[in-house]
């Protein structure tokens, strides 16, 4: 753990995840600032739009960050590693698609690579390649999630023993508890995203905020499983009419217009909970209160301690 956390300048072993296309630059830095590995989502974003978002970020913090891209969702996945080299990002974390492809040249601009697994088989693969980290995410997750729906306890494990690099453990994490639950396991870090969407800085719209609160451990459902592309979504006006259509059947085509980047900025910026989605992971019922970043970085910090001190006596 600590080697990561010194190689990338951490005070705690906290990551942002991916979110679309909602605008992370600031909130990146925010949680880079905390102590944390702030990210700077791409989604679907052109490159310009993308510039925004990573000239933002770094104007303010000279802290880590990372830039996640989608490769089978955005369109220039090429161009925003070279973009995000411009900008002097340090971790390029891959999703969506295979990464062999992309991790010659960010080598070659020196920045780190962090590739998204959530499969055993899918570790196995990247475990030969020039990564320095593996970010193992369970079906806990929000948004995208594997077919194969294996939860994060007991991917962790699994992972582990096939990988000889640090581990990222996503899904389900939202407290102390968590972070040292997957740590017992064999996590060096932990990523969080709804847990995060659930402060007061985020950008995310308080309508959103509001569902994650308001939420109870039955909140969220994977969609997309007729068309083998597993979404986790909290339950709203729209993703029970997308529910409704998927039970009369859906051809994927549809379900991919239905769950684009479009439909999700409505429901997560605009908060249109009857005409846009809002993803959201389990650990939604967990999550009772809105506190800033500072907040809930020292909230880890003191849950993981009192947890560790309580395991020890036994």
């Amino acid at each position: 753990m600590m080697k990561i956390m010194d190689a990338l300048g951490l005070s705690i072993p906290l990551v942002q995840g991916g979110m679309g296309n909602i605008p992370t630059g600031c909130f990146a830095a925010l949680i880079s600032e905390q102590g944390g590995l702030g990210t700077v989502s791409c989604g679907t974003l052109a490159p310009d739009e993308a510039k925004k978002q990573l000239k933002e970020a770094r104007r303010l913090t000279d802290r880590a960050l990372a830039v996640n891209i989608p490769i089978s969702v955005n369109a220039a996945p090429a161009d925003m590693i070279r973009l995000a080299a411009r900008y002097n990002m340090d971790v390029i974390t891959l999703s969506a698609g295979n990464p062999a492809p992309y991790i010659p040249e960010i080598r070659a601009l020196g920045m780190k690579v962090n590739v998204i697994v959530g499969t055993v088989s899918q570790a196995n693969k990247v475990a030969g390649m020039d990564v320095d980290i593996i970010t193992c995410e369970g079906y806990e997750a929000a948004g995208i999630n594997a077919s194969t729906e294996a939860t994060t306890m007991t991917l962790i494990p699994q992972v582990k023993k096939v990988i000889d690099k640090p581990l990222i453990a996503a899904g389900g994490i939202g407290d102390g508890r968590g972070m040292l639950a997957a740590m017992a396991l064999g996590a060096d870090l932990v990523q969080l995203g709804t847990r995060l969407i659930a402060t007061r800085e985020h950008p995310a719209h308080d309508h959103y905020k509001a569902k994650i609160i308001e939420a109870d451990e039955s909140s969220t459902k994977i969609y997309g499983r007729s068309v083998g592309r597993c979404r986790r979504l909290i339950r709203n006006g729209y993703s029970e009419s997308l529910r409704k259509e998927e039970e009369r059947g859906i051809t994927l085509e549809t379900y991919k217009e239905n769950t684009d980047e479009e439909k999700h900025l409505l429901g997560a910026m605009e908060g249109d909970m009857q005409n846009g989605f809002i993803n959201g992971g389990q650990i939604s019922g967990l999550i009772d209160e809105l506190p800033g970043v500072a907040e809930l970085f020292s909230a880890f910090r003191a849950e993981f301690n009192d947890s560790l001190s309580n395991v020890k006596k036994l």
